[in-house]
């Protein structure tokens, strides 16, 4: 038998509560941050790598070829906390460009993703000061009371900003900038708008690994929660929604099916979707309207030649 600690009980208990609830009304959701147990963290580091998943290199490139501008705009002996850290591969352009940093600060909801990333930062970087934070970022209220004395600068890349709605982007701006303080800045990945038919390719690759990812979100209820998913019985289904300015994710139900999670007895009719996650696009404007109701103004922003790809260093506002 499995020996959970009391952090893993409470985060499945987390889980459970948000399947249930989301299982439970219609339409159906899930929110996206559950796809990323250890397995589904592994399958988005296999995404990345996809031709038709542009994002990753795209902003990986960006972040290359400007991280000592972003090292001077942060200043020495600076603090670097990442929400979101998956395999903080991209966090190391900026750690190699950051001499003096103070500490770096992975905040991750996969506590086995996040204790093998820590651990190889750790190698890499031995006299980094490396202080992981297992957690929710979207809950976060406070910092390791470690954290402290040194200007603050955020990290959120991946277009990950994308998976979120409006008001959520908004709620959580408002709360990084509450965690950066005052003198804070957030460097944010964003994906722009573009040909639909790219957007739809980079949802729907060949190989079927972003497939994979969304159906591992049934594999993960029946291992966590007891459920009795079929995996055969959805299918993932991705398109862009020009007038939200969105890529849409769900799963399909092919049959109609009654499917156990938890003890509770839930009913999917043939072709009903279960939402999963959006990923919403970016302009100029629409960044820079973002981030003033966030608490932030847009002080530069760095993009690759096709103009697919932006990373913004946002200022926190007075």
């Amino acid at each position: 038998m499995q020996q959970l600690d009391a952090a893993d009980v409470a985060d499945r208990e987390q889980f459970r509560n948000a399947v249930l609830a989301g299982l439970g009304t219609r339409p159906k959701a899930i929110p996206a941050r559950f796809l990323y147990d250890a397995r589904g963290s592994a399958l988005f580091d296999a995404i990345c790598e996809l031709p038709e998943y542009y994002l990753t290199r795209t902003e990986t490139a960006i972040l290359a070829a400007n991280a000592a501008e972003i090292s001077r705009n942060a200043g020495p002996h600076c603090t670097l906390i990442e929400f979101g850290s998956g395999s903080s591969v991209k966090s190391r352009l900026l750690l190699d460009a950051m001499p003096t940093l103070n500490a770096y600060v992975p905040i991750d909801i996969s506590r086995e993703h996040l204790d093998g990333t820590v651990a190889r930062l750790r190698s890499d970087y031995p006299a980094l000061r490396v202080e992981a934070v297992c957690a929710d970022y979207m809950t976060l209220e406070h910092l390791p009371d470690t954290i402290n004395g040194a200007r603050r600068i955020g990290f959120f890349p991946g277009s990950t900003i994308g998976n979120l709605t409006p008001e959520e982007a908004t709620s959580f701006l408002r709360r990084v900038r509450r965690l950066l303080g005052d003198g804070g800045a957030l460097i944010l990945g964003v994906d722009l708008k573009k040909d639909s038919r790219r957007l739809h390719d980079a949802y729907n690759d060949a190989a079927g690994i972003t497939a994979q990812f969304t159906l591992n979100l049934l594999r993960r209820m029946n291992r966590e929660l007891d459920g009795s998913f079929d995996l055969a019985a959805f299918a993932h289904e991705a398109f862009y929604n020009p007038s939200e300015s969105r890529i849409e994710i769900y799963l399909r139900s092919l049959l109609n099916q009654t499917v156990s999670v938890s003890g509770r007895r839930l009913a999917f009719e043939k072709g009903e979707l279960v939402h999963t996650e959006y990923s919403y696009k970016y302009d100029s404007a629409s960044l820079a309207a973002l981030a003033a109701r966030g608490g932030f103004a847009v002080d530069r922003t760095w993009t690759d030649a096709e103009g697919l790809f932006a990373v913004a260093w946002l200022k926190a506002s007075a």
